[in-house]
């Protein structure tokens, strides 16, 4: 229900989005991971770092990664270098491939961590046997991009997930990879999240010649 511009209770109320950034979280560039990357080395922070590798390279949700197991990750003594999560979002699976580097900081994060296969790969400060919160990923996150000098407001926990797939299609204009790699039951999500513009599709006419 809406209300009144003359209506007196409203005179002071701020809007909902008063001094936050609304809108689509930006990707980070190349430069900024490996920032990022450095900072997290130095403080010798092995969880963070791999929870940062795997939210690249995964493209996942906040609420799919928290929960990702050991036994997503991991076949026999080697970390896989592809893996399938069921998304709670749409019930539907979605693959992923893990990179070398990112296979280094998960082994190095799981050697520390131990546990069992059926432990989650990240778990809670609170309940060992639970999962770190989206939450507690999303004030990580916060202080990952501040460490580097970004503004927290300018990105979040879908920077990451938006990353890859933003370095991917700048290269290749493939809309449907994309689609496939985010899980995207519909293209039109896909072009929408990746804010897929007019000056977009220009550019990728213009290097093509016939």
């Amino acid at each position: 229900m809406g209300h009144s511009q003359y209506d007196p209770t409203m005179q002071s109320r701020a809007a909902w989005n008063a001094g936050k950034t609304v809108g689509s979280k930006r990707p980070l560039t190349q430069k900024q991971i490996w920032a990022v990357r450095f900072f997290l080395d130095r403080e010798e922070r092995l969880r963070d770092r791999a929870l940062f590798d795997l939210a690249i390279d995964s493209k996942l949700r906040g609420c799919d990664l928290v929960k990702i197991k050991i036994a997503d990750l991991v076949s026999g003594a080697e970390i896989r270098t592809r893996t399938m999560v069921i998304q709670q979002k749409t019930g539907r699976p979605v693959q992923f491939e893990l990179t070398a580097d990112v296979r280094g900081s998960l082994l190095a994060w799981l050697e520390r961590r131990g546990g069992a296969i059926d432990d989650f790969a990240f778990p809670s400060r609170i309940n060992r046997a639970g999962h770190i919160s989206t939450r507690q990923y999303a004030r990580l996150v916060d202080e990952w991009v501040t460490a580097i000098g970004l503004r927290c407001a300018d990105y979040g926990t879908h920077s990451l997930r938006r990353t890859k797939v933003s370095m991917i299609y700048k290269a290749t204009g493939n809309l449907r990879a994309i689609q496939i790699l985010l899980g995207h039951t519909k293209i039109e999500n896909t072009v929408r999240y990746l804010g897929v513009d007019i000056e977009d599709a220009l550019m990728l006419a213009e290097r093509t010649e016939i």
